[in-house]
C-alpha cells in the first residue's frame, strides 16, 4: 500500500514536469511548413514573404507546385516550359531561402482523384509538417479549385494508419490554412491570421524576379505588346523597379484587407503602421488553433 501511495506521489509530482518539458521541446523545435499552389508561382506570390521570414527564424518550409505549368505561357508550351518554370521556381526558392518542389502533372489538368489525394498525402506526412496552405476550393481556375479540395481531402487521411500505410502517418493534426483571394462566392476570404511582410518584401521581390515566364513575359496571357511593354532582360534593374510597382499596390491592399487582424495579431500601433501583408484563413479542417498556438506557429507578432 505504501509503495503504491509513494508511485501515485511520484506520478503526480513528476507528470506535470515531464509534460511541461515535453511542450518546451516543442515548442523549441524547428517548425515545418508546407505550401501547395495550382502552378510554379502560385505558392511564391501567396505566402513567398512570409516563407522569408519563417526561414529566417531557422523553419523549414517547402513550396510545392502541384502542376508542372506546361501551358502557362502565351508562345511556348510542354516538356520545355515545364523545365523552364521548375528551374525558375527552385531559382526563386533558394533566394527566398525554402525547399521548391514541382509535381509532373499537366497544367489545366488536374482533377481531385484518389491518386493525387494520395500524393498530397504522402507529401504533407513526409515533411512532417505543422501547418499546411493551399487555395480556397472555390476560384477561377480549376487546378486551383482542386488543389484547394485535394489539400482538404488529405486532411484527416494524414493521421489515418492505413491510409497510404507505405508513409508512417502524422501523430497530430496540422493547422490547415487557407491562402488569399479576392472571389466572393460562396463567401469571402476572411483574413484570421494576417503577417506583415516589411521587412521580407524586398525579398520576396528578388526571388519572384525570377519567374520570368510569368510577368516580364506575362504567362498565358502573354503577348508581344506585353514582352515589348517591360523592360528587356539585359536591363536588370529597369526589371526589378518595375515588378515593384506591379507588387507594392498588391500587397498593400492585401495589408489594408486585413488591417483588423494585423492590429489584432501586432497591437493598434505596429497593426496600423503595417505596409505589406500576406494574410491567411484558418480551414475548418485540421487543428484548429487557440491565439496562443497561432502566435507559436506565426513568431512575429511579439508578446
Amino acid at each position: 500500500m505504501r509503495l503504491l501511495s509513494r508511485r501515485c506521489w511520484l506520478l503526480a509530482v513528476l507528470l506535470p514536469a515531464l509534460l511541461a518539458t515535453a511542450r518546451a521541446q516543442d515548442a523549441a523545435r524547428p517548425l515545418n511548413i508546407i505550401v501547395f499552389g495550382a502552378h510554379p508561382d502560385d505558392a511564391e506570390y501567396k505566402a513567398g514573404g512570409t516563407a522569408v521570414l519563417w526561414a529566417r527564424a531557422g523553419h523549414k518550409v517547402k513550396l510545392v507546385s502541384v502542376t508542372n505549368g506546361d501551358i502557362g505561357h502565351w508562345q511556348m508550351a510542354g516538356g520545355p516550359l515545364a523545365m523552364r518554370r521548375t528551374a525558375e521556381a527552385a531559382a526563386c526558392a533558394k533566394i527566398l531561402g525554402v525547399e521548391s518542389q514541382v509535381l509532373d502533372i499537366h497544367d489545366g489538368e488536374l482533377l481531385p482523384t484518389l491518386e493525387h489525394r494520395q500524393t498530397i498525402t504522402r507529401l504533407i506526412r513526409g515533411w512532417n509538417a505543422d501547418i499546411v496552405i493551399a487555395h480556397r476550393p472555390w476560384d477561377y481556375h480549376p487546378d486551383h479549385r482542386y488543389v484547394g479540395v485535394l489539400v482538404q481531402d488529405a486532411a484527416y487521411m494524414v493521421t489515418v494508419p492505413f491510409f497510404c500505410p507505405d508513409t508512417p502517418p502524422l501523430q497530430h493534426n496540422p493547422v490547415f490554412l487557407y491562402s488569399s483571394d479576392r472571389f466572393q462566392k460562396p463567401y469571402p476570404f476572411r483574413a484570421d491570421i494576417a503577417v506583415s511582410v516589411d521587412e521580407s518584401f524586398d525579398q520576396k521581390l528578388e526571388g519572384i524576379h525570377e519567374l520570368a515566364s510569368q510577368h516580364y513575359e506575362g504567362g498565358a496571357n502573354g503577348s508581344e505588346q506585353h514582352v515589348a511593354s517591360v523592360p528587356p532582360e539585359r536591363d536588370v534593374e529597369g526589371r526589378k523597379a518595375w515588378l515593384r510597382q506591379q507588387w507594392e499596390p498588391r500587397q498593400r491592399g492585401e495589408a489594408d484587407r486585413s488591417r483588423d487582424a494585423l492590429i489584432r495579431l501586432y497591437g493598434e500601433e505596429r497593426g496600423k503602421a503595417v505596409r505589406f501583408a500576406e494574410a491567411f484563413e484558418i480551414c475548418e479542417y485540421g487543428r484548429q488553433p487557440d491565439d496562443a498556438e497561432i502566435r507559436r506557429l506565426f513568431p512575429f507578432f511579439g508578446p
